[in-house]
């Protein structure tokens, strides 16, 4: 079975070299670029601490696929979420291209 780069929303994850469990809250996550000198990142998730939630905003944190060491439990998973996944999926090269580059 091939593994999807984009879990499930409420996906409970722990990242590698993470000590605390993070819970999947949203897709492509833009930091950054606010200033003219910082560069733009695009993040394949945002997540926030389990169970804790978002308490304030800077604890929300922005985390790629290839950085999760175990998917502790998995979320929910319904046609729409499959629908969304393809097109995550299919046009994940064109997201990272609308990020614009520091002038």
């Amino acid at each position: 079975m091939k593994e999807e780069r984009f879990l499930p929303i409420g996906t409970i994850v722990i990242l590698k070299n993470g000590t605390r469990k993070v819970m999947i809250t949203s897709y492509l996550i833009i930091s950054g670029g606010k200033d003219k000198d910082k560069e733009q990142k695009m993040f394949d998730y945002g997540g926030c601490p389990y169970p804790a939630g978002i308490i304030e905003s800077n604890y929300a944190v922005g985390f790629n696929h290839d950085q999760i060491e175990k998917v502790v439990h998995m979320g929910h998973v319904d046609e729409e979420q499959k629908e969304l996944n393809e097109i995550l999926n299919k046009n994940y090269n064109d997201f990272h291209g609308l990020i614009k580059k520091p002038e």
